[in-house]
């Protein structure tokens, strides 16, 4: 969807700000490398970290976490925790490590995060959000965002999400990310937690009524152009999730569409290309397997021909020991093959 596909959609030319359009945190998924990738498709898009939580970064290795490329900017890192000390020092080392905002997950539902007490759990106890914000905010000088449900189990009073974001808010807290679903924290398993309780953007709609000061994006399932500026016309920012992994040159679309910018003309061979060398730069400078960045673009040539016998190629574990150039030439052979055939 273009710009002025857009404005004939909506009535109007989408007003852009730093959060219009983001990519979700997604854990195991939204790595540096996925990230690099990402970039490469939008420049103004913002991307977010996989949720580091604050123990990994007091107890563990802060580079293997927060390290990341400057490409990637505008980035943010996702943080989980709920001891204000504990959130403070991570938020400080997270601005140290250059990242332009320190998002708090409220919203991860799995039984690890509940074992931990936070996540989605911490709705239960917005004052202790609010100290965490306050806390953070009061050591570091980029923005301090919440990610959210709009409610818990079976919940489903508009009361309990406004309360919510009016505490925290109060702390400071000026930007909220709204994952327009109830997380139930018995019975669902994460990718349950994605699909079964249904979605009600209202909510997060009638939240940016009532809070019109304040930054609201909101998440889940959105998965086109139309979807995204069709929520625009009532919130700040979309965040998409999975659609923008598993079909990532959608947002190859995004900064004409949603920031006035020059169409995109970067190709899937250079974004190929691209990455390739990428790999062969972090085997030398991390020691990183060239497969470890691969299964992140898997979905580049999603929808195209020939794109079944690509991914296999760049998913086959039998070519590891080869170097990426290699797998790239065979992955190109194969698709380039699938692609002279004749059509039925």
């Amino acid at each position: 969807m273009s710009l002025s596909e857009v404005v004939e959609y909506t009535g109007r030319v989408p007003k852009s700000s730093e959060w219009t359009l983001a990519v979700a945190p997604m854990l195991d998924w939204s790595d540096k490398h996925c990230r690099y990738l990402h970039r490469l498709l939008s420049q103004h898009t913002r991307l977010y970290t996989e949720m580091v939580t604050t123990g990994a970064l007091l107890h563990g290795d802060p580079r293997r976490h927060l390290r990341h490329d400057e490409t990637e900017h505008p980035v943010a890192l996702q943080l989980g925790g709920s001891e204000p000390a504990d959130l403070a020092h991570c938020a400080k080392l997270g601005q140290a490590w250059g990242y332009d905002e320190i998002n708090l997950n409220c919203g991860c539902p799995s039984d690890r995060v509940q074992r931990g007490a936070f996540g989605a759990c911490l709705m239960n106890e917005p004052r202790l959000v609010a100290d965490g914000v306050k806390a953070m905010r009061d050591v570091v000088d980029v923005p301090v965002t919440v990610k959210h449900r709009i409610g818990i189990d079976k919940v489903e009073s508009y009361d309990f999400v406004r309360d919510f974001v009016g505490t925290v808010a109060d702390a400071g807290c000026g930007v909220f990310i709204v994952h327009a679903r109830n997380a139930w924290l018995q019975g669902l398993s994460p990718k349950e937690n994605r699909e079964i309780p249904p979605l009600r953007y209202e909510l997060a709609y009638r939240l940016k009524r009532d809070f019109p000061h304040l930054v609201i994006s909101v998440n889940g399932g959105i998965k086109t152009n139309a979807q995204i500026a069709a929520h625009l016309q009532q919130v700040d920012g979309v965040m998409v999730g999975r659609e923008a992994y598993y079909n990532p040159w959608l947002l190859t679309t995004w900064d004409e569409a949603f920031y006035d910018a020059a169409p995109s003309t970067i190709t899937h061979d250079e974004v190929e290309a691209a990455m390739v060398a990428y790999m062969e730069r972090e085997a030398v400078e991390d020691g990183t397997p060239w497969y470890a960045i691969a299964r992140h673009m898997l979905g580049l040539r999603h929808g195209q021909r020939g794109a079944r016998r690509w991914r296999q190629v760049w998913s086959n574990h039998k070519l590891k020991p080869l170097p990426p150039r290699e797998v790239w030439a065979m992955a190109r052979a194969v698709y380039e093959e699938d692609n002279r055939l004749p059509t039925e």
